[in-house]
């Protein structure tokens, strides 16, 4: 995968650019040592690495506008930076760029639970925004596989998801406002405590737009009471089309799960030897979960047992209590550290109509005999959204183009169905020359004229989610401007 000519002006100032960022900024929040700015070169898209210029992590909102100013002014890029987990290469860094990273914003600002909404710097995980609210019975509802470790910027930034996104939705669905700093150092409020904003829905322009725009900094988020209750049930059959079939016919049932979650035979056998969870060994399994009180589970587990039925399932296990529950999400949850253990993997994430289940999944498994790589499905089967894990060795030469060149095949499908490159990872340099595949032209300058507007320089998060040709000339462009 290509990347960019690093800057040689702006590599060979860079001693000027660290003083400048040194002499505004606390000692500490500048990282410039060759040695110590390697841990930022990449995220978890592992393949492809680059040392940054320098690396700043500022803690507050004015600080993230000092570095960008000062950014702006000697013309170098800027990579915005969360917890580092993107899977697409989101924050990967140019030579000639600074990385700008919020983990040290982790604080709560504010808790309001008559409004239900949640204010946080960006730099917070995930996870531990449930946490700060969970003593309350509230919770914040969207859950990516990484919540452990992921920023709230992140998900912002690529409108993540997680299992309970079928119900809940995505960020957007639960993002009431957001403080964001452009590239010359513009504080911009937008949104807010309340449910919808007048003017033009920029916060629906700015999550998803994978760090284009702007550093978002603080996020008010919407909170929900936690449910009466909720169990999961789990059902296993003996073929992956079979198990697509089902999903497809529980949503046109109008049934209304938390989460259908999806694991094959490969992904079953790693979580089992890691994780113990007590899977049947069957080719696919499905994991339905629903909430509400007691007769509202009965009565949706009920409905959901009889349309399973109807597929001769190999297993039908409904959890009988909280520990058997926990046991059942195990595996799911362990599956991608699971995965790691057996080979190196890429994981894609497009999106598909559920109806399309089926017919995908038969045709992944035909182009992994085709390519000759093994593949490992798990995903948000509920809502489309495809997970397949591309198994190859990255010490075997030729084996991360070959697996590159099945995952663009395997995205290109979604596509052709109806559906779209990315569900919830984001384009970042992994997907952005496939861009074209799914926008005609004007579409692509529509998308572009955005970014135009928030960033005329094209300094932020260089050479990401458009073709790296397109992308090169619009930067040029504004500058000869």
């Amino acid at each position: 995968m290509d990347m960019p000519t690093p800057d040689a002006a702006i590599l060979s100032r860079k001693s000027k650019i660290v003083e400048r960022l040194r002499a505004a900024l606390p000692q500490a929040a500048v990282i410039h040592d060759e040695a110590e700015v390697r841990a930022y070169e990449c995220d978890a898209l592992t393949a492809y690495r680059c040392p940054p210029l320098a690396v700043v992590l500022p803690a507050t909102t004015e600080e993230v506008a000092i570095a960008l100013r000062i950014c702006h002014a000697e013309g170098v890029p800027v990579v915005p930076r969360g917890s580092g987990t993107s899977l697409a290469g989101g924050a990967l860094p140019t030579a000639d760029s600074v990385i700008l990273g919020v983990s040290r914003m982790n604080k709560v600002l504010e808790t309001d639970y008559d409004n239900r909404f949640i204010r946080v710097q960006t730099g917070r995980t995930n996870l531990s925004v449930t946490g700060a609210v969970e003593q309350e019975d509230f919770f914040y509802a969207p859950d990516p596989s990484s919540q452990l470790a992921c920023a709230i910027a992140g998900n912002i930034a690529m409108n993540s998801g997680g299992a309970h996104c079928l119900k809940y939705g995505v960020t957007t669905n639960n993002l009431m406002g957001v403080t964001m700093v452009t590239m010359d150092g513009t504080v911009m409020e937008i949104g807010g405590a309340h449910l919808d904003a007048g003017g033009y829905d920029l916060l629906g322009v700015i999550c998803g737009s994978e760090g284009q725009l702007g550093v978002v900094t603080e996020a008010t988020l919407r909170i929900l009471r936690k449910p009466e209750g909720a169990r999961p049930v789990l059902i296993g059959f003996d073929s992956n089309e079979v198990a697509g079939a089902c999903v497809s016919d529980i949503i046109k049932a109008g049934v209304l799960p938390v989460a259908i979650e999806f694991m094959d035979r490969p992904c079953i056998e790693a979580t089992e030897a890691f994780a113990k969870a007590g899977y049947p060994m069957c080719e696919a399994l499905l994991i339905v979960e629903v909430e509400g009180s007691p007769a509202e589970i009965d009565e949706q587990l009920g409905l959901i047992a009889q349309i399973a039925r109807r597929h001769d399932p190999v297993e039908l296990r409904e959890a009988q209590s909280e520990d058997e529950a926990k046991r059942i999400w195990l595996g799911r949850k362990s599956a991608f550290g699971a995965m790691g253990q057996i080979n190196d993997y890429m994981c894609l994430d497009g999106t598909i109509p559920v109806s399309s289940l089926p017919y995908v999944l038969k045709r992944i498994g035909e182009m992994s005999k085709d390519y000759g790589l093994g593949v490992a499905n798990v995903f948000h089967a509920g809502d489309g959204n495809m997970h397949p894990l591309i198994l190859f060795d990255a010490n075997k030469p030729g084996d991360l183009e070959l697996c590159e060149a099945f995952g663009a095949d395997i995205l290109k499908l979604c596509v052709e169905v109806g559906g779209c490159l990315t569900g919830e990872h984001g384009v970042g340099i992994e997907k952005r020359d496939l861009m074209t595949t799914q926008f005609a032209p004007a579409d692509l300058e529509a998308q572009m004229r955005v970014k135009d507007v928030f960033d005329p320089a094209w300094l932020l998060n260089p050479a990401k989610v458009f073709p790296l040709s397109v992308s090169r000339e619009r930067r040029e462009r504004q500058v000869a401007a």
